[in-house]
């Protein structure tokens, strides 16, 4: 027992010391970008402008639509208004900066040919499909997706999704788009495969987002992660009595993995659960299956769900 004690003394001390070199190489890395308040630019403006703003951003005015589709925006009571409480939340983003510089640094490290880009803010209507995208050189934040989960513009949204209107939700949501395209898309659609890749993405935001919250970034309330982690057990022995690892039926997305206001085992706790719990599950296989390899970030995105599985030792305890 002394022996066992010691030799996890030394791994645990051996870890600190590999992730205090990683957040010393971070720090050195080089990041330098502006915020740029395409919001304030457009809604700031008069109809005299827009061509003006058009040559500046032409990417962000779609062909095929009249200048009067965007004239008419800046004379809407409803986007003025709109406008009016982003700027009352995001009068200054010195705060969102500096997490970005953290985030950027981190993207650089793991990811090296992925330089700095640029960064805009602007206003897409409450579009919860286009609230943040990162792509190649170029990260879109849509203020107005995060204003808090309580504020009237959400009101007709259901609860689980008006999580993911905080502020806290930036940054989970700007990995997920940089994730789409880099991880491996899965080989089939059982449903280990599944849990497993939105694992991935979950480990990613372990990786690139280290100072966010578990529960942020998975989008719960602590009260849910907390459920998560006392029932991980009982969770896991469902799926594996029913056998749904290798099962591929569509109705275990739904039960499991996409939003939704809870899971359902069809038993009494689905009340107390959160949704999504097999993306969670898929995140604590791929915690296991890192902590137990050594395979790099960019080498996971590409192994199968399987193998991950298979030399995880993912096993919950009771």
């Amino acid at each position: 027992m002394k022996k066992f004690f010691i030799f996890s003394f030394f791994i645990l001390l051996f870890s600190c010391k590999e992730e205090d070199k990683t957040e010393e190489k971070v720090a050195e890395i080089p990041v330098k970008f502006n915020i740029e308040r395409f919001d304030k630019l457009f809604y700031e403006s008069k109809p005299s402008d827009l061509e003006s703003i058009k040559n500046q951003y032409p990417f962000l005015f779609p062909s095929g639509n009249h200048d009067t589709v965007w004239t008419n925006k800046l004379s809407d009571p409803l986007l003025q208004k709109l406008y009016g409480e982003v700027i009352n939340k995001y009068s200054e983003t010195n705060k969102l900066e500096d997490e970005l510089s953290d985030f950027f640094k981190r993207v650089q490290y793991y990811f090296p040919k992925y330089n700095t880009p640029r960064v805009i803010t602007l206003i897409s209507e409450v579009d919860r499909e286009a609230k943040a995208i990162y792509a190649d050189s170029i990260a879109l934040i849509s203020l107005d997706c995060y204003l808090g989960k309580d504020h009237p513009f959400y009101s007709d949204f259901p609860d689980y999704q008006r999580i993911t209107f905080e502020e806290n939700q930036i940054l989970p949501d700007l990995v997920s788009s940089f994730c789409y395209g880099k991880i491996a898309s899965p080989k089939d659609r059982n449903f280990l495969s599944l849990i497993i890749y939105h694992g991935k993405e979950l480990y990613m935001k372990d990786k690139l987002i280290p100072n966010v919250s578990e529960a942020n970034k998975i989008a719960y309330t602590e009260q849910q992660l907390a459920w998560c982690k006392e029932n991980e057990y009982q969770i896991w022995s469902y799926f594996i009595d029913n056998k749904l690892l290798y099962d591929s039926n569509v109705k275990n997305e739904f039960r499991f993995i996409n939003e939704a206001p809870f899971s359902k085992f069809y038993q009494d706790i689905d009340a107390e659960s959160p949704g999504r719990v097999g993306q969670w599950i898929g995140w604590q296989i791929v915690r296991s299956y890192m902590e137990n390899n050594d395979i790099s970030l960019g080498e996971l995105l590409v192994i199968d769900a399987k193998t991950i599985f298979e030399n995880s030792k993912y096993k919950p305890s009771k």
